[in-house]
């Protein structure tokens, strides 16, 4: 086959819970779990920032930083990330600049050293360790995401214990957590090191986050820190039924604009593409209820992730403009950090867009009526979808699924470069 075939727009309609005002709710919600009195006078309080792509993270963390400011306490902002950006201070404090918390905008101090110590082993015998910007405070805010994690399934997964455990652990506590993912299983080890942590009396609260599949703020919930566990398992299930999806379970072919460690900690949810971060049989799922994807290719890496391209070995093709933002230590340290050596393979580099499509078409199953093909434009927006002519048929049945165009072929400029519809 030489040819591409024709793709319609499709529009999913997903539950759209929104929180209206979202620096309000954080008042509210710290006003309720910090209540007057329960933070003395000048107290140092740091407030965590990670490395996920939060929807309107800039203004809910102002927001917390306004309100112990107002209490009387000296609130900082702590980068949280274990090792990305490189590991290095420098490195994290841009991946936050990215999403607009900076010291100028929060009108406070960054402290985004990368020393820790350590706090003692876990019963199960893991070394817990604490940023040293943390433990010199008088207290620390955690401010994260809930979702679901994209390498392991439990109980509690990403959230504001997975923060508290590898964020403020650094590249140290990391690297500690994710050598003991083949004996304690990586949720395990993070949960004990979060209850170290938690142990030590310096997490004063968090502030957890729901999205919404239109990468909306759906919910803001203050959770004080003696019932964090409890109240994220039952947040994580709340945000498991948030999730999007794509149209169809089985595909021939997934075509992606790009991917991203402000998209996922995977670069590509695995939870949307049914791959694992730990290797994969091409086209069989994670986990059962998961996707059948036989190829994906992606187009380029965002421009956020500041070349950390772990996520690229789930993919099997990208052009060669892709090549050039990847940073190889850097996305090397995160892939060794994490144990998954797989997320940082290097796919077949073909020259350009249109070709890398064809690639991925010309290896899959022949079909009378085409590939059965999708075009999103990442694993977190997928409100819009592309599908190809094969697809139609299968959708029509489908629930939450409005056929918005004619099917067209897609685009290309006069350098087989794809001309995204998603903006």
């Amino acid at each position: 086959m030489s040819e591409l075939p024709r793709f319609f727009r499709v529009r999913q309609t997903f539950d759209r819970p929104r929180v209206a005002d979202p620096a309000a709710t954080v008042w509210e919600e710290l006003g309720r779990i910090l209540p007057a009195g329960s933070i003395a006078q000048g107290s140092r309080i740091g407030v965590t920032v990670g490395s996920r792509g939060i929807s309107g993270i800039a203004t809910m963390v102002r927001a917390a930083v306004e309100f112990l400011r107002a209490r009387g306490a000296e609130p900082f902002i702590i980068p949280a990330m274990g090792s990305h950006g490189g590991a290095s201070a420098e490195g994290q404090r841009q991946l936050i600049a990215h999403y607009g918390v900076t010291e100028e905008a929060m009108r406070c101090p960054v402290r985004a050293d990368m020393a820790t110590r350590s706090l003692g082993r876990t019963p199960s015998g893991i070394e817990a360790r604490m940023a040293e910007a943390a433990w010199d405070s008088d207290g620390i805010l955690l401010m994260n995401r809930i979702k679901p994690h994209t390498d392991f399934k439990g109980p509690i997964e990403s959230g504001l214990v997975k923060i508290c455990a590898i964020g403020l652990g650094k590249y140290d506590g990391a690297r500690e957590i994710h050598r003991h993912l083949f004996t304690a299983g990586l949720g395990a080890a993070i949960r004990s090191v979060a209850e170290t942590i938690v142990a030590s009396g310096k997490i004063k609260g968090g502030i957890a986050i729901l999205e919404n599949a239109y990468h909306e703020t759906a919910a803001i919930v203050g959770i004080p820190a003696e019932s964090l566990f409890e109240t994220e398992e039952r947040l994580l299930e709340q945000a498991r039924r948030l999730m999007g999806r794509l149209p169809l379970q089985e595909l021939d072919v997934l075509i992606c604009d790009r991917l991203g460690k402000n998209i996922s900690g995977a670069g590509l949810d695995t939870n949307i593409i049914g791959r694992s971060v730990y290797g994969y049989t091409s086209g069989q799922p994670w986990l059962d209820d998961m996707p059948r994807i036989l190829r994906i290719v992606v187009m380029e890496l965002s421009e956020e992730s500041d070349g950390n391209a772990v996520g690229m070995g789930l993919v099997d093709f990208v052009p060669e403009r892709f090549t050039q933002r990847v940073d190889r230590h850097v996305t090397m340290l995160n892939a060794l950090t994490s144990c998954s050596p797989t997320g940082a393979k290097t796919p077949v580099v073909i020259p350009d867009d249109r070709s890398a499509i064809l690639a991925a078409i010309q290896t899959s199953p022949i079909r009378p009526e085409g590939p059965r093909a999708v075009y999103i434009r990442d694993t977190l927006e997928l409100e819009h979808v592309l599908v190809s002519e094969a697809c139609r048929p299968l959708l029509e049945a489908g629930h939450g699924i409005e056929i918005v165009s004619d099917p067209k072929p897609l685009r290309f400029d006069d350098r087989g470069r794809l001309q995204s519809p998603f903006g």
